[in-house]
């Protein structure tokens, strides 16, 4: 079935094996024309754009996954099931909860804790821990080792709820050593497992809710440029 409902792409091809996926479409425009060679745009449909270009001569295609878990969902399952694609990158920020993650470093999700229920689907007869795939993940910090970057590698927290109703709920994760909360990884790397292919969840911290520090929206669209170095070297 395709084109998909939510991607406007006709043929099998046009779409890289590897696609980088930032929440933001405007990131992944940004990504595009900053770092690849001859990108062409493939898709608009409710302005999740998506481009395919290469990258020392290896073809990727970039493009927004939107926010939260049902959004990066539906665009990952497409991307696999509907295109081939065999690794996705989520390339994203978060609020660091630990008091040695700082803004602006760089973390490697290893594994996603949820407060989310889209496990539900599968009917486990348990609960599922949703993980990064190790050769993904072991290329990537080898990659910023070689490049000098400094990152944290731990559990994540992929939240289904930006403004808590407790506040302080946070807290209990950071007693478990969960070093940031974003919304999306849980959800991709389940996706992932589901279908046997490759996903991995690269962020950058955009603010602290431990200092209150806080980056700019222009900040986290065009700033966080060695998380998209380490990613599309990776790719």
């Amino acid at each position: 079935m395709i084109p998909t409902p939510h991607i406007n792409v006709s043929e099998q091809g046009i779409i890289a094996e590897t696609v980088l996926m930032p929440g933001d479409p405007l990131r992944a425009k940004f990504i595009a024309e900053t770092y690849l060679e001859n990108p062409v745009q493939f898709n608009t449909v409710r302005n999740m754009i998506g481009f395919t270009g290469t990258y020392m001569g290896k073809k990727i295609s970039i493009m927004g996954s939107g926010m939260g878990m049902p959004s990066i969902g539906i665009y990952s399952y497409e991307l696999i099931h509907f295109y081939g694609v065999k690794n996705i990158i989520r390339l994203g920020s978060c609020g660091a909860i630990q008091s040695n993650v700082k803004i602006r470093d760089i973390i490697i999700g290893m594994s996603a804790s949820t407060n989310s229920n889209y496990a539900s689907q599968y009917d486990l007869p348990g609960t599922f821990a949703p993980t990064a795939s190790w050769e993904l993940m072991k290329r990537a910090v080898e990659i910023a080792e070689r490049k000098g970057i400094e990152i944290k590698v731990g559990n994540i927290l992929s939240s289904d709820i930006f403004y808590d109703d407790n506040a302080a709920s946070w807290e209990k994760w950071t007693k478990m050593g969960v070093l940031a909360i974003e919304m999306e990884a849980a959800a991709l790397y389940m996706n992932a497992a589901r279908a046997g292919v490759n996903a991995l969840c690269i962020l950058t911290v955009s603010d602290s809710l431990l200092s209150h520090e806080a980056t700019t929206a222009d900040e986290r669209q065009t700033s966080f440029t060695n998380m998209m170095e380490i990613a599309l070297e990776l790719a």
